[in-house]
């Protein structure tokens, strides 16, 4: 009886959106790591194309979500906007002394 309970349209959505919420957390936190990486070394070793076209996708997949009024799709998106970005300037423009930092080795 308590099963199909569970299975019922009402709790089936409301468990929809918490599954969202989950995604939307451990999607959004992948791209802490790297992140942080990349501002403790001041650049980012990533490939650009990559970064890129991250960072296209997820600006226009938050546009895409506002317009739907979708929050847990548009917060994501908007999220990995960010890191892309910073990812992205950390690339173009590395930190450091006056030698070029981006051709160094990864240690």
């Amino acid at each position: 009886m308590r099963a199909r309970r569970l299975f019922r349209c009402g709790n089936i959505l409301g468990m929809t959106a918490w599954i969202g919420y989950v995604g939307l957390v451990a999607f959004a936190l992948a791209w802490v790591p790297q992140s942080w990486e990349t501002v403790r070394e001041g650049r980012c070793g990533a490939n650009r194309a990559f970064l890129a076209l991250s960072a296209l996708g997820s600006v226009s997949l938050t546009a895409y979500a506002f317009l739907r009024d979708d929050t847990v799709f548009a917060s994501l998106n908007a999220l990995t906007s960010l890191g892309a970005m910073l990812n992205i300037y950390f690339s173009l423009f590395p930190r450091g002394s006056g030698r070029n930092v981006a051709s160094r080795e990864v240690v």
